[in-house]
């Protein structure tokens, strides 16, 4: 390696400033030190062992030819944040990122590090601090996830399923190891448990098998009704020492269908210890219904591995044993209630007819899937691809028949999931007459509620849809109808924020940042309650934004937006110190109508949070083409209902709207717009399709006077007296087109002769 350089030598290879702060100023707890140098300060530090005060002690050449190994990157990370050096810190930690570990590999340096319990400690420490936050994450990450590789890995199960029956130490090691592994443990596990020739092992995987609760029901309860009788007795009888009351459908299904006396006792003594006289074996599809309806709510107690990218799904093959199927979380709810919704389906139909609620259920679950279903994604539960490809959620949502689509409205309704309610709405138009669109059993129907959802693609559909029908009968709703269609040609691209904040500074930061991407964002205020009247006026809330909100109030803000009809369904955005960010997050990282964010970010990261959270929530924002669609489908509605003379949906209530976008509109929605008012019966109809007429000119303008003309043939002359004299002065003055078009008008508007007779006279 050559000669010991002296420490004169060694400190030639660092930067004048890095000298200076290595000499005056140990481990660079007091002086802020530029990013890159404080890298190049960290790793020569670690390659020549240097602390504090002390003289380096391998010569250059090394330092050259030398990281800073793993370990010492991690031992670093963790001193400089326990001693509050985050810029150091953040060094240290980014380096040992790039080395891109394995989860394997980053556990074995934490393992090696001699202390877990402190990196852990520190890491969550780290958390808390905005610049160490993504770092720490990253490893706390890769750390939890290499222990679970671990722990799940095949031959780490066998092994411990071995220990079972050694010492008492090794005992206790291999159960906590085994329950840690979870659902994975469970083919080996049952495979020990069925196998009665070693009977020391069977009763200690027994005790396992309790011991992980509800992540050994759902794959004993797969393999229930797929195993020997014997096997049957022996599953019931675990199924009855873990009180979860998942295995319920199961047990009882198989307590039906059992030929053999010995297992239906069982499973009647298993089902009656977990139900505790609180559910009856006689309706099976109505127990696999239930259960159905709890994944569907995706119960926290129904997923096994919260937080992680898969899940679980179990069959039972009697060649192979439990076989068990990763599938993405997003869809795993969804794939257990249509699993759970097809067996009820199977047990009704065979005792008559399926229950439409039952199908309802299947369905809404099926359309789930589809709006979940991550891009790119093959979902091994519902392949739409190759030789096993099933249909459409769409195909199976129409076939179904209108009230089931209502249902799954209603089901959307109620839980303020949008894109479901927007599946559920296609549906609905397409299936459903008039009269299944709104009779019911109270005079509404989920299509008449979706009138007041919280949002404008809902009530925009709903209202659509019952236009259509053209109803003959008043309903309750029916005089939300044509208002919302106006304002779906008024304004469907215009978006409405609420920002709650105490603070007027934060408060016009993000005001500032909204505006920027569209939005017309109501007054400061620091609750709903305070911005009544506003909510009222506005067409729609698109997004609530709390600002500053502090962890303890959270919760109430949320509580109070969900609580309030015209933002129950709306996105909402949270910006949290950092103290509570961690903790809040982790509180809602199941809603996917709720971002939360740390206080202090960027513009540019508000406006993408804004983007990707209403994107998830609703959607997105109705862009001008989508807007122009709602534009010319309501029109078009407005005007059926207008030539139908519909007595129900007055389109007389659209007038002042659609008089208001007349002057803005162009080209044929001018013309549509004017079409309809001209069917009006209101003077102010007519008249302002007279001004739009005198402020055109060409064919347009012979185009408008047409219209005026026709409204004059129904309604008579409601022209004012300054409109007349245009009139009058256009049919004398304009070109030959344009007067032609005015004397028709001045026809059709039966004027007095003392209108007409200058006109003679003036041809003489």
């Amino acid at each position: 390696m050559g000669a010991v350089a002296s420490p004169a030598t060694r400190f030639e290879c660092v930067p004048f400033l890095a000298q200076e702060q290595i000499v005056s100023q140990p481990r660079f707890a007091h002086r802020r030190t530029p990013p890159h140098l404080a890298r190049a300060i960290a790793a020569f530090l670690a390659v020549s062992g240097i602390s504090a005060g002390m003289a380096p002690a391998q010569p250059p050449a090394a330092a050259a030819d030398k990281r800073p190994d793993a370990g010492s990157l991690l031992s670093d990370f963790i001193h400089y944040t326990r001693t509050n050096n985050t810029e150091l810190a953040e060094a240290m930690g980014t380096e040992l990122l790039d080395r891109n570990l394995s989860n394997s590999e980053f556990l074995g340096l934490v393992d090696a590090s001699g202390d877990p319990g402190r990196f852990v400690e520190t890491a969550q420490r780290a958390m808390r601090i905005e610049r160490l936050e993504p770092l720490a994450a990253a490893m706390l990450k890769s750390f939890e996830t290499g222990k679970l590789e671990r722990a799940r890995d095949p031959e780490q199960i066998a092994r411990n399923i071995s220990l079972l029956t050694s010492t008492d130490r090794n005992r206790r090691i291999a159960e906590e190891r085994l329950i840690f592994a979870g659902e994975y443990a469970m083919p080996q596990l049952l495979e020990a448990f069925l196998d009665g020739g070693n009977v020391p092992r069977q009763v200690a995987v027994r005790t396992v098998l309790t011991g992980l609760g509800h992540q050994a029901v759902v794959p004993l309860s797969a393999a229930l009704r797929k195993v020997t009788p014997v096997q049957q007795e022996m599953i019931a009888q675990l199924l009855g020492q873990i009180p979860h009351r998942t295995s319920l459908p199961y047990l009882a299904d198989t307590a039906k269908s059992t030929p053999v006396p010995a297992v239906r006792a069982a499973c009647e003594r298993a089902f009656d210890r977990i139900a505790g006289g609180q559910a009856s074996m006689a309706d099976v599809a109505g127990l696999y219904r239930t259960l159905a309806e709890a994944y569907y709510s995706e119960r926290s107690d129904l997923t096994s591995f919260p937080g992680e990218e898969f899940q679980l799904l179990w069959d039972y093959d009697p060649g192979a044993g439990l076989v068990m199927t990763a599938i993405r979380t997003p869809v795993f709810h969804e794939a257990m209630t249509m699993s759970l919704a097809e067996r009820a389906l199977t047990l009704e139909g065979g005792s008559g007819a399926a229950q439409a609620e039952t199908l309802a259920l299947w369905v809404a679950a099926n359309l789930s899937r589809e709006i979940d279903t991550p891009p790119n994604y093959t979902n091994p539960a519902y392949p739409t691809s190759g030789d096993k490809a099933r249909r459409s959620a769409e195909y199976f949502a129409v076939a179904a028949g209108p009230d089931v689509a209502q249902r799954v409205l209603a089901r959307a309704l109620r839980t303020n999931d949008t894109p479901l309610a927007l599946k559920a709405l296609s549906a609905v138009q397409r299936t459903a007459g008039s009269r299944s669109l709104i009779a019911d059993g109270d005079g509404s129907s989920p299509l008449v509620l979706a009138l007041a959802f919280p949002n404008r693609r809902v009530q925009y559909e709903a209202a659509l849809a019952l236009a259509a029908a053209s109803p003959a009968s008043p309903f309750s709703g029916s005089d939300r109808v044509v208002p919302i269609l106006a304002s779906a040609v008024k304004g469907a691209a215009a978006q409405t924020a609420v920002i709650l904040a105490s603070d007027p500074e934060a408060y016009q930061g993000v005001r500032a940042a909204l505006a920027k991407i569209g939005y017309a964002v109501l007054p400061q205020a620091r609750s709903l309650n305070e911005l009544a009247g506003p909510i009222a006026e506005a067409p729609a809330v698109d997004l609530v934004v709390g600002v500053g909100t502090s962890a303890d109030r959270i919760p109430g803000l949320i509580e109070e937006v969900r609580g309030t009809s015209k933002t129950s369904a709306t996105p909402v955005f949270i910006l949290t110190n950092p103290q509570a960010y961690t903790d809040v997050r982790r509180r809602f990282a199941g809603d996917r109508t709720i971002a939360i964010r740390q206080t202090g970010i960027g513009e540019a990261a508000i406006n993408e949070t804004v983007r990707q959270l209403v994107e998830s929530a609703s959607g997105g924002p109705i862009g001008q083409a989508e807007a122009d669609s709602f534009a010319s489908r309501a029109l078009t509605a407005l005007r059926d209902l207008a030539v139908s003379g519909n007595q129900v949906l007055s389109v007389g209530d659209a007038a002042l709207p659609l008089i208001a976008s007349l002057p803005a509109s162009q080209g044929p929605v001018k013309r549509d717009v004017a079409d309809i008012l001209s069917r009006i019966n209101q003077e102010r109809a007519q008249r302002a399709v007279m001004d739009a007429a005198l402020a055109a000119s060409g064919s347009e303008r012979i185009e408008l006077l047409r219209l005026v003309s026709d409204s004059g043939k129904r309604f008579g002359n409601l022209l004012e007296p300054r409109q007349v004299a245009k009139l009058i002065e256009l049919a004398g003055q304009g070109t030959d087109a344009e007067a032609t078009a005015a004397a028709s008008l001045i026809g059709a508007l039966n004027l007095a002769n003392t209108e007409l007779v200058p006109l003679i006279l003036k041809g003489r």
